[in-house]
């Protein structure tokens, strides 16, 4: 009989679990792991309403994956981590670079939070270590009454999990195939009144490509070319950051942090590729023939650098007043790295900086025992310079005042109420509200909720251009755009116990004003000399960015997770996500513009995770051994339309041995045990751009 290799895996997998499990029912002594799990079905949360509720009391809803999740799936990005213990996120990459969806729009909608301070700038998602982290918090819906702009869809904040020893160190270490290297470490100091949060974060991996080859059009018949363009591009990176606390007593707090993060790709310098054929035909026979000249793929590569600073403090005069002042700054480049070679020596040219600011000041209030106010003052300055866009510098301001109510009304009804006032340099005011109902009794929680979401277009959208010679496309800034707004409303059932959790949310979010390439017609390029110039000199498109999309998003979310006996845990979630959006497109005919509907770019409808894992202890020693499964439908492109659906499971064991004061998890597992991967031509609308099966090596080791 033969067995194929997806087989076998399969049949591995299901006789270890199958064999510890048998174990687990012939032991006599009852495992304390069930407690432990039963105290993270209701953890402590805090987003959405910027004070702390059990995720049982909180009034809005949030999904939390705790730190042994993350540790059981051996997770070390936070992309990863949301991808495959979420039904809200789909991740997407390309040419590009890596872009995150969130309930069916884009990364630029969400507000990524660490321990409550917004993380911004473009390698926001890389620069956060997943090996101290307590907990993520997931807030889906608009928020910009608590958090200002960008959070039209929801709010993702990670609460790392800082020690209260004198000294704990750690360091956790993952291989895989295609030289992918994790490497996270931690030390936290506590002396007396004095705290140090020291973290190091380095992640790299190879080029790698499934397909080598290259789709072109040849008339009606389509041919392959081989490319030295890699699927997914090699890095390296590094992130450094640390944190110094000083309490001086329970009433006053102050800090000080900052953060270096490094990051260049390794792309094949000797990399070549065929660029697109040149068509030739024979005026005697009308043979047409094509051909194609080979280019070296690459002459630079991207180094992106950040560095953050800030400083706070703590005021709590009493047990009803708390008062924050946060100061931030995070700055990033990002720039082309040119290599060797015989014509030119090696040299750099700056893409693009950017400078964010951040100073917020705000309180949380107990007023009554029925009430808990958040109140505070936000100033945020943003700035912007490129040589390749010819930006020297360009900056803008926004004051905001905001405050939320939390009322209990009566025995097992509360109201969140909130809102924001925004003044920018730009655009003038803006008035963002919220409002909420929750109820809840016994293990049953129903919420309801409405907010208005707000997003100010960034410098790049307002004073970039863009020359794609390729494609003879020149994109022009627009200084005239109009924020992004939103309305989003949510409801949320919930049920839960000791050993069940169940979670029902329906969702629907209205985009307007939102920011597209909108082609120019010729009447208005005859009229502008500027633009008459640009396509004298062989632009055959221009283009500029304008408010010219709408969307409109439905959904429903559902998640349960069950602690059995024994300990065994299962888990998973589905979502559901209707799309629809309305672009203004010119057909180049008739010169006139035409409304077109679509699903949203990079929207995926079905969307479902599975978790399965048990626990045990053995004196000194634990093992956890955990079955991950992600399953997605169709993602939507508006370039290339539909890249196919794809399901990745990961099975992973972490064996935990205690030894004193130092602990030693070391870890196997299979990544994408029945080897999916998408053979596409390069520059596809890929499904996936993982390599395929591979074998997981791990070590953590804590003091």
């Amino acid at each position: 009989m033969k067995y194929t290799i997806n087989t076998i895996c399969l049949m591995a997998v299901l006789l270890f679990v199958g064999s510890t499990a048998f174990a687990q029912f012939n032991t006599q002594k009852q495992d304390t792991t069930f407690r432990d799990k039963v105290h993270e079905m209701n953890p402590v949360v805090i987003t959405g309403t910027g004070t702390y509720h059990r995720a049982d009391d909180s009034p809005v809803a949030v999904k939390v994956i705790t730190g042994k999740e993350l540790k059981d799936i051996q997770a070390t990005s936070l992309q990863e981590a949301l991808s495959r213990l979420t039904t809200h996120i789909t991740t997407h990459t390309n040419g590009m670079g890596t872009f995150v969806n969130f309930n069916g729009v884009s990364d630029d909608y969400i507000v990524i939070l660490e321990n409550g301070k917004r993380v911004s700038g473009d390698d926001r998602w890389n620069r956060l270590s997943m090996d101290n982290v307590k907990r993520i918090e997931i807030f889906s819906g608009a928020a910009s009454a608590l958090y200002g702009s960008d959070a039209l869809a929801g709010v993702i904040n990670i609460i790392t999990d800082d020690s209260r020893e004198p000294v704990t160190a750690s360091s956790n270490t993952r291989l895989l195939n295609h030289g992918r290297l994790d490497e996270d470490i931690n030390v936290d100091v506590n002396a007396g009144k004095f705290s140090s949060r020291t973290s190091f974060t380095h992640h790299q991996a190879d080029n790698w490509q499934v397909n080598h080859y290259q789709e072109f059009e040849e008339g009606d018949d389509k041919v392959l070319k081989l490319t030295g363009r890699p699927m997914s591009a090699g890095f390296h990176s590094n992130n450094i950051s640390e944190k110094l606390e000083w309490r001086f007593n329970d009433q006053w707090s102050v800090y000080v942090k900052g953060s270096y993060y490094d990051y260049l790709t390794d792309r094949p310098q000797s990399a070549t590729y065929f660029t697109n054929p040149k068509k030739t035909q024979d005026k005697e026979t009308g043979k047409t023939t094509y051909t194609y000249t080979s280019k070296q793929a690459y002459t630079y590569d991207l180094h992106h650098t950040s560095y953050t600073y800030g400083g706070g403090a703590r005021w709590s005069p009493n047990a009803r007043t708390h008062v924050y002042l946060d100061v931030y700054s995070d700055n990033n480049s990002s720039d082309y790295s040119y290599w060797q070679t015989d014509e030119k020596e090696a040299y750099d040219e700056t893409r693009k900086r950017t400078h964010y600011v951040n100073e917020t000041l705000r309180g949380i209030f107990r007023l009554a025992d029925w009430n808990k106010l958040s109140a505070g003052a936000e100033f945020v300055q943003e700035s912007l310079n490129s040589e390749s866009d010819n930006i020297d510098f360009e900056t803008t301001n926004t004051y905001n005042l905001f405050a939320q109510d939390e009322l209990k009304i009566v025995k097992g009804l509360e109201a969140v109420v909130g809102a924001r006032y925004t003044q920018n340099d730009h655009f003038g005011a803006a008035f963002t509200p919220n409002a909420g109902l929750f109820y809840h009794i016994g293990g049953f929680r129903l919420r309801a909720s409405y907010a208005g979401g707000y997003r100010t277009p960034s410098l790049s959208q307002l004073y970039a251009t863009d020359q794609a010679k390729t494609t003879a496309r020149y994109t022009l800034y627009n200084t005239d755009l109009k924020p992004e707004k939103n309305h989003f409303f949510n409801v949320n059932a919930e049920y839960s116990n000791t050993w069940i959790s169940l979670s029902v949310t329906g969702f629907m979010n209205k985009i307007r004003d939102m920011i597209n390439y909108r082609t120019m017609t010729q009447e208005e390029i005859d009229a502008d000399a500027n633009l008459t110039a640009l396509q004298a000199d062989g632009w055959k498109t221009i283009r500029q960015r304008d408010n010219i999309d709408r969307a409109t998003l439905r959904g429903i979310s559902t998640s349960v997770k069950l602690l059995l006996p024994f300990g065994f845990t299962l888990g998973g979630g589905y979502t559901f996500t209707d799309s629809e959006a309305e672009t203004q497109t010119l057909d180049s005919k008739t010169q006139q513009y035409v409304v077109t509907t679509s699903p949203v770019d990079k929207s995926v409808r079905h969307v479902g995770t599975v978790l399965a894992a048990w626990d045990k202890t053995w004196k000194n020693y634990h093992l956890n051994v955990t079955l991950n499964g992600h399953i997605q439908g169709e993602r939507y492109s508006s370039t290339y339309g539909y890249a196919d659906a794809i399901s990745q499971w990961d099975v992973t064991t972490r064996h935990t041995v205690k030894l004193r004061q130092f602990t030693l998890e070391p870890g196997l597992g299979i990544e994408n045990i029945f080897n999916q991967r998408d053979t596409s031509p390069w520059n596809s609308n890929y499904s996936t751009i993982n390599p395929g099966r591979s074998f997981i090596a791990s070590l953590r080791m804590s003091y």
